[in-house]
Formats: C-alpha cells, sequence, structure tokens
C-alpha cells in the first residue's frame, strides 16, 4: 500500500518514467546563465533552432521544461521527444486510486491552521537561514517565495503569511484537479 505523494511521484510509480539522459553539466550551467540574462524570449528562440520538433509541440510557457529540452538536445544531439515513449510500464499488481475529498471550506480552514502552525514551529527563521540559497528550483515554492518578498521588504510579514495561506489553498485547487483525473 502507498499512502500520499506529489502527483508526479504517484504517477512514475504507477506508469514510469522515460529514460532520458542526464544533461552535460557545463551545457545546463551555460544554458540557464543565458536564460537569466536574456529571458523568455531567448530560450524560446533557442528551441526554434536547435530543437524545432521541441518548439512545435512541447510546452512553450514553461521555463523548466523548455531548459530540460534544449539541454538534452544540445548535450546528446537528439530531441528531448525522442525519449519519450509515451508508453506505460506494466505492473505485476493492480493499482487503485482513491482520492479523499473534503468541503472547500474545511480544506481552506485546514490550510490556514496549518500555515499558522509552520509560523508558530520557524518557517520564518527557517526561511531566512535559506535566503542564500533562494535562486535553487526547490525554494521556487509556495512559503519560501512569499517570505523571501517579505525579506526583500517588498510586502508586510502579515501580508507574507495572507499570501502563503491563499497560494497554498491555489495549489490544493490544482491538486485536487489533478488527482480526480486519475480516480478509478
Amino acid at each position: 500500500v502507498m499512502v500520499g505523494g506529489t502527483g508526479l511521484y504517484i504517477k512514475a510509480f504507477s506508469e514510469g518514467l522515460d529514460d532520458i539522459p542526464a544533461a552535460d553539466e557545463e551545457v545546463r550551467k551555460d544554458i540557464n546563465t543565458q536564460y537569466e540574462l536574456h529571458g523568455m524570449q531567448w530560450l524560446q528562440n533557442e528551441l526554434s533552432v536547435h530543437d524545432p520538433a521541441f518548439f512545435q509541440i512541447g510546452e512553450m510557457q514553461n521555463p523548466q521544461r523548455m531548459l530540460r529540452a534544449l539541454e538534452v538536445k544540445l548535450s546528446t544531439g537528439k530531441s528531448i521527444l525522442d525519449f519519450q515513449s509515451g508508453g506505460k510500464i506494466k505492473r505485476d499488481f493492480e493499482i487503485k486510486n482513491i482520492v479523499l475529498d473534503v468541503p472547500r471550506d474545511q480544506l481552506y480552514a485546514s490550510i490556514n491552521r496549518r500555515v499558522d502552525l509552520m509560523m508558530q514551529a520557524g518557517l520564518l527563521d527557517e526561511a531566512e537561514k535559506l535566503l542564500p540559497f533562494r535562486h535553487l528550483n526547490a525554494l521556487q515554492t509556495v512559503g519560501y517565495k512569499e517570505l523571501f518578498d517579505y525579506f526583500d521588504e517588498k510586502i508586510s510579514l502579515d501580508h507574507a503569511i495572507a499570501e502563503i495561506k491563499k497560494n497554498t489553498r491555489r495549489f490544493a485547487k490544482r491538486q485536487i484537479t489533478w488527482f480526480k483525473k486519475y480516480v478509478i
């Protein structure tokens, strides 16, 4: 029995993941530097030149997927699409997906309480210690982003907490929508 996990983790466990090669680290660094300097338009243009197949059907508003596609192409000479089988692995057991759903008002109240408890437990101190690493993908998440804005004096602490609650509720809504697709 597996209980919980992110949507991607559950999908990977249930269906498997395509074997896409790791990118050359120098290529990755160069692409990320260029993207930081020149932005989304540069990234879209690079993909149109180097991987027109991905440019035509890929997620061209998702910079993480676009960066990955470009680094695979420049590292291997092949489009990331060449590595994507679209197939699902066969499991020797039956998978039953069950999604627990609670009324929206209860969910939102629970989220608000949880954020308050996290703040009481030291989320502000944790975020402050992570401030030097704010550029890392793992810290581009709800909770940290809002507190980084507070440290940058863009918003008040009360506003940051309200934003964490609001953005967590939005994330929960997207998760509910995503998981409902997989209920059998």
